[in-house]
């Protein structure tokens, strides 16, 4: 290699080198801002991430703390003063209507529990529970028509509550003087087979009551 070539060769070096310099300069700040962004983003990240497990441990605390106490209005008024989000709400909701139920406040059970099904953020299954449990719960001068409107939606094939809401209608027809549609919605249970033991032992029960022990066959339902 001649000494012009080796010249040449040096100065583009030099070059190149003033070239990587100049934008570096000149756009180095993009490269250090995306540093920060993905560093700051992490950090926010697992800050937010510890901010859910804590929230979510003191709420967790706050119910058993409240499911501890002996009284059943004290227990009642802890649970519906736990404050918590997401799928936890509906669960610390049915535990604070059973509370309240079991305190003898229909009223206010029944509130909390249509606050979940009313809910559209809550997770079907948990409205599907409140669903049913509101509607069992019987308050004097209240239209029958909407407890029996609510069970009705859930006795519909495929959803997980239909024979327990079935078992209700009929007590509810029973109650109304209405032998033969609650026969007709007992014989229905007894004959599915998705029947849980329980289910087929409290049917036939209802059915020799009614007087149609000649309906009631042997319980054969899974365990």
């Amino acid at each position: 290699m001649s000494d012009s070539d080796s010249f040449i060769n040096e100065v583009s070096e030099e070059v190149r080198k003033d070239q990587l310099f100049g934008y570096v300069k000149k756009y180095g700040w993009i490269a250090v801002t995306l540093i920060v962004v993905l560093v700051g983003g992490a950090a926010y990240s697992e800050w937010t991430k510890a901010q859910t497990r804590a929230s979510s441990q003191a709420a967790g605390d706050a119910l058993l703390d409240a499911l501890e106490k002996d009284d059943v209005d004290e227990r009642a008024a802890a649970l519906a003063a736990v404050t918590t989000d997401g799928p936890a709400s509906a669960v610390a909701g049915l535990l604070t209507a059973a509370a309240q139920q079991n305190a003898g406040d229909l009223a206010a059970a029944k509130a909390t529990l249509d606050a979940i099904v009313t809910d559209s953020a809550t997770p079907q299954v948990y409205r599907d529970v409140a669903v049913f449990k509101s509607a069992i719960i019987v308050i004097e001068g209240e239209d029958p028509a909407a407890r029996r409107q609510m069970l009705q939606s859930l006795a519909v094939p495929g959803l997980p509550y239909r024979l327990l809401a079935m078992e209700q209608i009929a007590i509810m027809d029973i109650a109304a003087g209405d032998t033969e549609a609650a026969v007709t919605g007992l014989k229905a249970i007894l004959e599915d087979a998705a029947v849980s033991r329980g289910l087929r032992d409290r049917a036939q029960t209802l059915m020799i009551a009614l007087g149609e022990e000649d309906e009631v066959e042997p319980a054969t339902a899974a365990e």
